[in-house]
This record gives C-alpha cells, structure tokens and sequence, in this order.
C-alpha cells in the first residue's frame, strides 16, 4: 500500500510543466535542492541589501551619532550573516571532504532520495 502512494504522479495545475506529472518522491528531490539553493541565493541579497542601505545610512547620517551607531550595526550585522552564511556552506564542504563518500545534502529515506 505504501508503496503504490508513493509511485502516484503529482497533478497540480499549480506546480507547472517541469514537474507535471513526477512522483511524491521525485518531486522532493527536485524541490529541496532547488530550496537549498535559493535559501543560499536569498542570503546573499539580503546581504548585499543590508550593507549598501546601512553604507547610505552612514553617508546621510551627517554627523548624527545615533544614526551613525545605526548604520555600523546593520552594516556589522550583515557582514557577520554573510560570515554564517559562508561558514555554514565551508563546514559542510569539509565535513564531505574529510569523511571521503558521505554527502550531508543528500537525503536517503528508502524511496526519497534527495540528491
């Protein structure tokens, strides 16, 4: 019975054409590096968002000392989440390098393989 659900094909109109028609399983191996991906994607914009609004703030500040402390925390804040962002995805490159054939990004749970 398990096994008969997880073969039967997606058919959201909503989904569109390039995953029209996938298994359950098929479907998440497509998505979840796609999400992985974009997570990364978004990290960086609102990096680069938060250090040239914080860089304006600082400029336009005009010598006003709170503003000035405003705009050095958001452009710390966003250089230390580009850091995260950075060490995250390093450690995970060398936990795969260190441990030889082991890939912490994929998933494999019987019939979901998430590569």
């Amino acid at each position: 019975m398990m096994e008969k659900l997880a073969q039967e094909a997606v058919t959201n109109p909503a989904i569109g054409g390039g995953l029209q028609g996938e298994s359950g399983a098929s479907f998440f191996q497509k998505v979840i590096p796609a999400l992985v991906t974009m997570g990364f994607v978004v990290g960086a914009i609102i990096f680069l968002f938060m250090l040239i609004s914080g860089a304006i703030t600082w400029i336009t500040s005009g010598g006003d000392k709170n503003a000035v402390e405003a705009a050095r925390g958001r452009v710390t804040s966003a250089i230390v989440g580009i850091v995260v962002l950075f060490v995250t995805f390093a450690a995970i490159t060398l936990i795969e390098n260190f441990f030889g054939g082991i890939n912490i990004l994929d998933l494999n749970l019987g019939d979901l393989y998430i590569k």
